[in-house]
């Protein structure tokens, strides 16, 4: 079974494992305290530097995770020539299961989607994550290199 890294660079590939090495903890942290997070994500810029996003779709103080997504896109669609990587974060249902979505994408052309699987105990604030799985996603910032 070939993997996404057997086409990767190696700056690709460390770009993206850095990228969930910052938003899983964060992810998981949210969920201990709270047993759910809004949608966030972080970027590696060009400048090498990594950064945490947020966005507020201005529809007051609870808004639907899926505005909060679309903002999240739209920022950094207006900023991908100041970035190389961006992964944003979700909690989702997966069928009877809650997941924490990842949403991962490249300059260089990976796109990826992981699903890690979990469940939250609140009174001993704990998760317990089960085994992810990775898809290919959705390329919206850097188009297809041309074939």
């Amino acid at each position: 079974m070939t993997s996404w890294r057997d086409s990767a660079s190696p700056q690709t590939q460390a770009d993206l494992d850095g990228l969930l090495n910052v938003v899983m903890p964060f992810a998981e942290r949210m969920l201990a305290e709270h047993g759910a997070f809004y949608p966030f994500g972080a970027a590696v810029g060009t400048d090498d530097e990594m950064r945490m996003l947020a966005a507020d779709p201005g529809l007051g103080e609870h808004p639907e995770a899926a505005d909060v997504i679309a903002s999240l896109w739209e920022g950094v669609l207006a900023g991908r020539s100041e970035l190389r990587a961006v992964a944003l974060a979700g909690d989702v249902r997966v069928g009877d299961a809650d997941a924490v979505r990842v949403d991962l994408e490249h300059a260089d052309g990976i796109v990826l989607a992981a699903l890690f699987p979990y469940v939250v105990d609140l009174e001993a604030h704990e998760v317990e994550f089960g085994e992810p799985t990775a898809v290919p996603g959705e390329a919206r910032l850097w188009p297809a290199a041309p074939a």
